[in-house]
């Protein structure tokens, strides 16, 4: 790969495939590709003068592509990508691609089924705030930046980037510092079981550098030879105290297991898993040698990342909360982040699951933590990727949540019935198109 290659992205509106898309772009390479929707990311790329198509047609595939980048998303049977293996291009995935990159500098890669991209995203802005010389793929909209990339240049001393464990992508890359947030089982379709999943992090922290560091949480069981370092609230190297909300901010000490202070943190974030979630990237950036009083002030400084406990809408009458969360250990990290803040109002919440598979695997799980609402309008299981699986459908979820009030909600049906309930706390919450919503509800309140 060079400056002037001719690189054509298969599912280039992906938040992580947007993100390098933007990257080679700004570098000088000939960047297009396709997607099956348009979204405001590929609007986005589309201004900056990348060329996207959104149908599955062959012909409409630039002449003389170079290289071709993929997304696990993409089907087998796609028609594009038949056609490029039938021409001998060369095809690699995104994350061959993140693991030449990770080569090349002190990487951080940020691994986890939960929690990898605030902490992608808070490491990357703590360490730019800082005047690192760097780079960053993040897997979300980062506020601060509005972007979900940093490009730097050939100079640059770190990259930032997440760790996708779907399809053991993460095993492709070479950190500097690995991160674990959490190992929850999710992506059975791909692991098989929970224990196949756990050696997957362990072989992901085993590729860290023979000088580097692995960060996880105390309360991941995590075996690997390499030097680690633990956060949490409990028995571990760098532990958050006296948590509390105080002015609208989320309050608390880090110390460490040997008792020394290393100062009071505040943060625009809720919940104690962003707690936790913080921890990780100071823990990371001081490794990084970035001084603590800049670490306090730029945590401070840091506004979130979209569709993270993203507070997009608020009055006197009404709060409007967008999450992706989409596991049900997730759900119920942010549904008792937002019953801690708001204790007196009702919650409405709005669900899309996300995958048969996951739906399949978790069905009590969800339904457990889905009862937590008071009011719940759940929709039609997002495919993503995947086909119907009989007897697996939101009908068959709703059965089993025990909330006051539940119904299953159409796409089409969804911002009458909003309008006619009146929330007072309404969360929106899924990984699939449900975001396409987000600012018509945003109007719908402000109405």
């Amino acid at each position: 790969m060079n400056k002037t290659s001719n690189i054509y992205f298969l599912g280039i509106g992906g938040i992580g495939m947007s993100a390098l898309a933007r990257y080679f772009h700004k570098k000088g390479n000939i960047v297009s590709g396709y997607d099956k929707t348009p979204s405001p990311l590929t609007a986005k790329l589309e201004e900056e003068g990348i060329l996207i198509h959104y149908e599955d047609n062959p012909e409409l595939i630039p002449d003389n592509v170079d290289l071709v980048i993929l997304t696990p998303a993409i089907p087998r049977d796609s028609l594009e990508l038949e056609f490029l293996r039938n021409k001998n291009v060369r095809i690699i995935k995104r994350a061959e691609v993140l693991g030449e990159i990770s080569r090349h500098c002190k990487s951080v890669a940020v691994g986890g089924t939960h929690g990898k991209t605030t902490v992608t995203a808070l490491t990357t802005h703590l360490l730019n705030f800082a005047g690192k010389r760097m780079s960053a793929f993040v897997g979300g909209i980062a506020k601060n930046i509005n972007s979900n990339v940093i490009i730097g240049d050939e100079n640059d001393e770190i990259v930032v980037m997440e760790a996708d464990e779907f399809d053991r992508s993460f095993l492709q890359l070479t950190p500097y510092i690995s991160i674990v947030t959490s190992i929850d089982a999710d992506h059975l379709d791909i692991y098989g079981d929970e224990q196949q999943l756990v050696e997957a992090f362990c072989q992901f922290a085993d590729k860290t550098m023979d000088d580097g560091v692995v960060i996880h949480s105390e309360y991941v069981e995590l075996k690997t030879e390499r030097k680690s370092l633990t956060y949490g609230f409990d028995d571990a190297d760098v532990l958050a105290k006296d948590v509390r909300i105080e002015d609208s901010l989320t309050k608390f000490s880090v110390v460490t297991k040997e008792g020394l202070c290393l100062g009071d943190y505040e943060m625009q974030l809720y919940g104690r898993h962003n707690v936790m979630n913080a921890l990780a990237a100071i823990t990371a950036c001081m490794r990084l040698s970035v001084n603590l009083s800049v670490i306090r002030e730029g945590l401070a400084t840091f506004k979130g990342v979209q569709r993270r406990f993203d507070i997009r809408y608020k009055d006197d009458k009404v709060c409007y909360i967008d999450d992706y969360a989409h596991h049900p250990e997730e759900i119920l990290a942010t549904l008792k982040a937002v019953r801690n803040l708001f204790p007196d109002k009702e919650l409405t919440l709005v669900f899309q699951p996300h995958l048969y598979t996951r739906t399949r695997d978790f069905m009590n799980e969800f339904a457990e933590t889905l009862s937590l609402a008071d009011r719940l309008l759940l929709m039609e299981i997002y495919p993503a990727r995947e086909k119907a699986i009989p007897g697996i459908t939101s009908s068959a979820l709703l059965e089993k949540i025990m909330c006051k009030e539940k119904q299953i909600c159409q796409k089409e049906e969804l911002l009458d019935v909003l309008k006619n309930i009146k929330p007072e706390l309404i969360v929106t919450m899924g990984a699939g198109d449900i975001d396409r919503f987000v600012p018509q509800i945003e109007t719908l309140l402000k109405s």
